[in-house]
Order: C-alpha cells, then sequence, then structure tokens
C-alpha cells in the first residue's frame, strides 16, 4: 500500500516564477530548526528592504522586486539542482553526505547567499564595503559562521528530505558554497563539497539562474527567458565537475545570451549608469553619515543599514543639526526626485575574445578613455564636464580565472568529458565584453555630443576592437 505524503510540517509560498516554493514550516520535534525560523530571522527579512536590481528599478517601473523574493527562488532551485544530479555526485564522490544533508545544506547557503548585502547591493559592496576589504559575500560568511551558525545546526529536514542520524549542518561548509572561490583554496575541502561550489560560482548558477529569470520576467523583458528544466536535464557530475550533455549545450547557450542581454539592456542601461555615476558621487560624500565604521564589527547597526532606511534617512538631512548634512540635502533631493548630474551623449559596443589582450586595453580604464577623447575634442574644450563609464560583462570565466574549469561537457557520440570550449558553438563566445560611454552634463548641446561621439570614434577605429552592431 502507497505511503501517504506526510503534510504536516510543509508550508508553501506561491512565486510568480517557479510556482509553489515549498519549505519546512514546523518541527517535528523539540530539539529541531526549521526553514522557516531562517526564512522568519531579520537577516533574512531584511532582503525585503534592498531591491533586487540595485538601481535599475528607478528605470524599470515594475522591476520593484527585492533579494528576498530572489534567494527564496534560489533555495527552490537549489532542491531542484540537488533532485537532478545528487545521483551522479555519490558516484563520483562515494564519500558524499546523505541526500537530506546536500539537499539541506544547499538550500540554506541558496536561501543566505545574498545575506552580507547593503543597500544597492553590488553598488554598495564597490563605494562601501571596499573601503574595509570586504565584499557582501564575505560578509555574508561571518554573518552565517557567527550569528546564524547555531540555528543552522539545528536544521535537520528539508521539504524531501531528512539529515540521517549523526549528521548536522556545518556553516562553515555553507559560508565555503557562497564565496568566491581563491586559487590554491581547494586542498583542504571534501571533493563532494569543492563538486557543489560550481552551483554557485560556475557559468549556470542556482542564484543567477533565478535571477535570470526572475529580473527578465520583472521588467518586462521576457516571461521564460530561457529552457531552465532541459538545462537541468542535460546536467550531472562527472569525474571532472559540473558536466552538460551536448544535447544540453544550445540551452546552456541561450541563458548565457540571455544573461548577456539583461546585462546590456537592463543593469547597464544608460539611465541606470547615470544614476550610478550620480549616487557615486553621493556616496563619496555622504558615506561618513550613512553608516560609522566597519559593518563586520558592527553587524547589529549594518542588519538595520537597508535601502528603505537610508532614503528615509537621507529625505530628513535638511532638517540635521549637522551642518555637513544639511550641505548634502539638497543633492539628495535631487537624486530622490531623479534628477540626475550626468545624461549619455555616445555609446559603443566592444567585445573580447578568447586571446585579446583586455586588460592592456586602453578601454580598460575609464581614465584613459578620457585623456584620450579630450585629446581629440581639442583645446576648446578642454573645461568640458565628462564622465566616462565602460560597465564590463563577463560572458564565461578566462582559463586563470579562480571560477574557471567549473563546467564541462560531455560529448554526444562517445561520451568523453572535456572543457566547454572544446565546443566550436561555446568558443565562440566572447571571454567579455563592455559597453564605453560617455556622460556630459543634461544642458550639453547636441553640437558638442556629436564631436564627442566623432572623437570616441576615432579612439575605436584606431584601437580595431569595437563591436559591428555598436548602437
Amino acid at each position: 500500500m502507497a505511503r501517504m505524503k506526510d503534510f504536516r510540517h510543509e508550508a508553501l509560498s506561491h512565486d510568480p516564477v517557479h510556482g509553489y516554493i515549498p519549505f519546512v514550516n514546523t518541527a517535528a520535534r523539540e530539539s529541531e530548526l526549521t526553514e522557516r525560523q531562517i526564512i522568519d530571522h531579520p537577516w533574512v527579512q531584511r532582503l525585503r528592504q534592498i531591491h533586487q536590481l540595485q538601481t535599475a528599478w528607478w528605470v524599470y517601473p515594475t522591476a520593484e522586486h527585492a533579494r528576498f523574493q530572489h534567494v527564496l527562488g534560489t533555495m527552490h532551485l537549489a532542491s531542484r539542482a540537488v533532485d537532478s544530479l545528487y545521483e551522479s555526485l555519490a558516484e563520483v564522490c562515494p564519500d558524499v553526505p546523505s541526500r537530506g544533508y546536500v539537499e539541506c545544506l544547499m538550500r540554506m547557503a541558496a536561501l543566505l547567499h545574498d545575506v552580507g548585502h547593503g543597500p544597492f547591493g553590488h553598488f554598495f559592496d564597490a563605494h562601501f564595503l571596499a573601503d574595509y576589504g570586504l565584499t557582501h559575500e564575505t560578509l555574508g560568511a561571518a554573518i552565517i559562521r557567527e550569528d546564524l551558525g547555531d540555528l543552522l545546526r539545528g536544521i535537520r529536514r528539508s521539504p524531501s528530505g531528512l539529515l540521517e542520524a549523526g549528521e548536522a549542518l556545518d556553516p562553515a561548509q555553507i559560508a565555503t558554497l557562497i564565496a568566491r572561490p581563491q586559487e590554491n583554496d581547494t586542498d583542504a575541502l571534501p571533493r563532494w563539497l569543492v563538486m557543489l561550489r560550481s552551483l554557485f560560482c560556475g557559468i549556470y548558477t542556482v542564484d543567477n539562474m533565478d535571477f535570470v529569470l526572475r529580473d527578465a520576467m520583472m521588467s518586462g523583458y521576457s516571461a521564460r527567458a530561457y529552457d531552465l528544466d532541459r538545462l537541468l536535464h542535460y546536467s550531472f557530475f562527472s569525474e571532472q565537475g559540473l558536466t552538460i550533455h551536448r544535447r544540453g549545450l544550445d540551452a546552456l547557450i541561450r541563458f548565457m545570451q540571455v544573461r548577456s542581454e539583461l546585462f546590456r539592456v537592463i543593469y547597464f542601461h544608460r539611465t541606470v549608469r547615470a544614476i550610478d555615476l550620480t549616487l557615486a558621487d553621493l556616496f563619496a560624500d555622504s558615506k561618513s553619515h550613512l553608516f560609522t565604521g566597519n559593518p563586520l564589527e558592527n553587524r547589529d547597526a549594518y542588519r538595520r543599514l537597508t535601502e528603505w532606511s537610508l532614503l528615509v534617512d537621507v529625505a530628513t538631512w535638511h532638517t540635521s543639526d549637522n551642518a555637513e548634512r544639511r550641505g548634502l540635502a539638497d543633492r539628495w533631493q535631487r537624486f530622490l526626485n531623479r534628477d540626475l548630474q550626468w545624461r549619455s551623449a555616445v555609446e559603443r559596443n566592444l567585445v573580447f575574445p578568447a586571446g585579446s589582450a583586455e586588460s592592456t586595453s586602453i578601454f580598460s580604464r575609464a581614465e584613459m578613455v578620457e585623456r584620450a577623447v579630450r585629446e581629440q575634442l581639442g583645446s576648446d574644450m578642454v573645461d568640458l564636464p565628462m564622465r566616462v563609464d565602460l560597465p564590463r560583462h563577463i560572458y564565461r570565466p578566462h582559463a586563470q580565472a579562480a571560477t574557471a574549469g567549473q563546467n564541462f561537457l560531455s560529448r554526444e557520440a562517445t561520451g568523453e568529458i572535456g572543457p566547454l570550449t572544446d565546443d566550436q558553438l561555446f568558443r565562440q563566445l566572447p571571454l567579455s565584453g563592455r559597453i564605453c560611454r560617455i556622460y556630459v552634463s543634461p544642458d550639453t548641446s547636441d553640437e558638442t555630443k556629436g564631436r564627442v561621439a566623432v572623437a570616441l570614434d576615432a579612439l575605436l577605429n584606431a584601437a580595431a576592437v569595437d563591436d559591428v552592431t555598436n548602437m
């Protein structure tokens, strides 16, 4: 007689991208902690107040989704990945823990991978956390180990499985999964954990597989951006690592192309980047008033710092007792009204194929491009207000990068496993791409913008690196 499924400990959250997302809602015994207790923890609930699209929601009105929805979706994809991949992982790594352990580990890493983010997401990494040698991942790893560790050790089950007797989640392993790999850091890690890390830092991960679908849907770009089912169906672990069968390669290429397109049209939209440039100037002058000290050493205060708290705070600075804050108040108000100090004058696209010397190109540093453009413009425009922006998107990791070597290809006829770059279609993808934009003040004349465009085109033609599909 078939055993009836036990629904007593499970609840569902409905998601527009994935449908129903199950999670453990109640404990089976007193000693257990539940997934709901982690989801409801202030560190995770805080993500409701940080937009997924850092500043792009000011440009795409429907893209108001927060990192909270994204981490729930990522947790769900972690279960789907384990369902597809655990059997092959156990074949190549006989010492792997139980399926219940691996699923709980992956779900908690997926749920908590963004827990270290500050206001405006990756922008905050570059313009605040970097001052202390931190990223949201290194800060998140400390939060997982030190603030959430005891709770995580109490997790005993996922919606589809239990840890075995004697197993307990290791917060250090969760922190390892969410952190970017460092050179030669695999020696001290179990092989199965190194394999699983490719689902957080490889070409297609539980993180980016969710945000590509979610951001495409919520921005209005596409309701079904790529074929997630096919991508997972043709993936497995081989002796080399996370491997995709040749029959799934088209789905992977489509995923990579859509992800690249989202960078170009949404994350790096010309107005989004103008917002970022304006915000960068404001942050440079304001950050000592936004948060005091190293967030790693004052995590309780950092937990209360969100986009909501920051934007409410700066809106009151005109009444502050601090003269410096009052001096910044008008600039913040103009920013909140989307009155930006920069406007795109010219835009070009560049791609860097394998073997190209991107790091030595003039287009690797904004100050070099600005200097060269000003030389082309001549002395009568020496004082022209100008900003060069060079947002960069990585299509696939460079062979020497720490995140390279995470993904492999199984040939259809022979079953031979090799690097993805062995495939001619994959090899045609560039390593990276840049958008080269020059921003000027909003009141700049069309004639001046035209001269700036001519000056940039002269540099691009001289360097012979421009894309034939320039906008």
